[in-house]
């Protein structure tokens, strides 16, 4: 076993979070070693790998980064392979089919950019309708970094208040908003009609000027599974940023066990396999583990030992609890004109106002959008499968491209702690034990799609001129994954304080998606950011300070 490596601050993972505490941690005058556990690659490589799919699999946003055995994550282009790394169960279990990749820059090579705050009234739950949680802080407290944020990440969107969610900001963003595209400007009014607003999205995608040495966004219409230019922003265009201010970053060390003191008070050391399976040991000051919320709550559950029976960090009993994303539904629409999709990012604008409102004590908000990705390669599958030939195929081709569009729910969820990662049995290449997740939606939910959102979405596409509507059978992942290691005042029933350190081990730092008390309706990684840069504050004042 070698003990090669130290720094002041070692974190674990290279996604968002991990990059805005490192970048943080360096600019502080700290030194810095990050662990990835997948490879590092290079644009050029995934924009291949796409281009070099099937049409059948271009769909699939994880299609172009093929798992390493040391690093595996899911594959959903069968059945088969989804069950080989993620291990699920439950009513909803589809729900949880959750498509991140484990490469160096985490699923910010493939999200779509959207960066919707939470709201105030998300923030207290409990006290204004009496389910969930409330928040240990409001919305004001989190507002400044959420700024941070946006402008680390380089988020674009519009400058009028009546445009913004929320409207009560202290900057305005970095740089003005997208504009919309044929189909989404038809959305825009039809929604008006039966009293929705579809709003801009804020989106970390430079819009017409260059920003933090990346290029503008040129309308490439595959931002996810990937932008080819780096227009939009992810980890793994940040990375060598890192490197430039001495920040180390070592790629295929997949973390396995977290190593405390004597004292089960303060974490001493990570150990890590490389490829090879031989083990290493880090040492430093402060720990933070920046995976996501599926491998987060892993790790520290496969750390469990004499000391920490449970898991490190799991005096509680809340690591891998209140696990959520927002449970999707989708509506494939044939319409009876042309609505052309797909000019600009491939998610550019949703409605919001369907989120909030004294409903929210029986059933769950939800944000409602339309998917602008083009629609010529899904047309173009149908078409073919109808037989056609010659012109007639054209023709489907081109009807179907421009008369179909995929109308999307995502609904709030509820922390829940019977939805949890547990450890499977089965074990990886590295022998190590996959996770194992149980989900269940909950009543909360059904309650909303069957008397709130399912019929909103059929009145909007009726408005629209839809002559099919398809509404998917059962509820999908939405990719946006939080909890598993859920922030609170009280250490009997949550895992981490208000700045993301663990209420047992007080130099580990558990930031991001992981500490989210409720999920909220819009995509959740501007507030994984903030809270990131609300930790790094709180490390840097640890370590000045004591």
């Amino acid at each position: 076993m070698a003990n090669d490596y130290a720094a002041d601050v070692v974190v674990v993972g290279t996604g968002v979070v991990g990059c805005l505490v490192a970048e943080h941690m360096l600019d502080a005058g700290l030194s810095v070693l990050m662990l990835e556990a997948g490879p590092r690659v290079d644009r050029w490589r995934i924009v291949e790998n796409y281009r070099n799919l099937p049409p059948s699999l271009r769909q699939h946003w994880n299609a172009p980064y093929p798992p390493k055995p040391w690093a595996p994550h899911l594959e959903s282009r069968t059945d088969t392979e989804v069950a080989e790394y993620l291990q699920l169960e439950g009513p909803d279990a589809r729900a949880f089919r959750q498509g991140y990749v484990r490469y160096a820059g985490g699923a910010t090579w493939h999200w779509a950019g959207i960066c919707w705050r939470m709201v105030p009234d998300d923030f207290r739950l409990k006290t204004l309708y009496g389910v969930g949680r409330d928040w240990a802080f409001d919305y004001h407290v989190l507002e400044p970094y959420y700024t941070r944020a946006e402008y680390a990440m380089g988020v674009c969107g519009p400058a009028d208040p009546a445009l913004q969610w929320p409207p009560i900001r202290s900057r305005p963003y970095p740089m003005g908003p997208l504009p919309f595209g044929p189909g989404e400007q038809r959305l825009t009014d039809a929604a008006a009609r039966i009293g929705l607003k579809n709003l801009p999205a804020p989106q970390a995608r430079n819009s017409g000027v260059s920003y933090d040495g990346r290029p503008a966004c040129c309308g490439n219409n595959n931002c996810f599974p990937v932008c080819p230019i780096a227009a939009k922003y992810d980890a793994a265009s940040a990375l060598p940023k890192i490197e430039a201010k001495g920040g180390r970053i070592l790629a295929n060390a997949v973390v396995y066990r977290i190593e405390t003191d004597a004292k089960n008070s303060a974490v001493q050391a990570v150990h890590y396999f490389d490829p090879d399976k031989a083990s290493h040991r880090v040492t430093g000051k402060i720990f933070v583990i920046a995976c996501n919320s599926i491998e987060t709550p892993k790790l520290l559950l496969l750390s469990g030992d004499e000391r920490n029976p449970n898991g490190v960090a799991n005096s509680s009993d809340q690591v891998g609890r209140n696990m959520m994303d927002q449970p999707k539904l989708i509506a494939e629409v044939t319409l009876a004109e042309p609505l052309w999709t797909g000019v600009g990012p491939v998610q550019n604008s949703s409605i919001m106002n369907t989120s909030q409102g004294e409903f929210r004590s029986r059933h769950s908000g939800a944000m409602l959008r339309m998917e602008n990705a083009a629609r010529s390669g899904i047309g173009g599958a149908a078409a073919l499968k109808k037989g056609l030939v010659g012109k007639a195929l054209d023709t489907e081709i081109r009807r179907l491209s421009a008369c179909t569009a995929r109308l999307t729910i995502e609904h709030e969820p509820l922390p829940q702690a019977q939805n949890r990662v547990t450890l499977s049995s089965k074990k990886d290449w590295l022998g190590i034990n996959k996770p194992h997740i149980y989900n269940d939606v909950g009543d909360y939910v059904r309650r909303s799609a069957k008397e709130y959102t399912v019929p909103l979405l059929r009145r909007l596409a009726a408005e629209l001129g839809a002559t099919d509507f398809q509404l998917s059978t059962e509820f999908l992942n939405s990719d946006h994954i939080m909890g598993g290691c859920i922030m609170g005042a009280d250490p009997a029933t949550s895992v981490v304080d208000v700045d993301c350190r663990s209420h047992d081990h007080h130099n580990l730092f558990l930031p991001g998606g992981a500490a989210m008390t409720t999920g909220g309706s819009g995509n959740s990684t501007i507030t994984m950011a903030a809270l990131a840069l609300k930790a790094a504050d709180g490390i840097v004042d640890q370590l000045k300070h004591g």
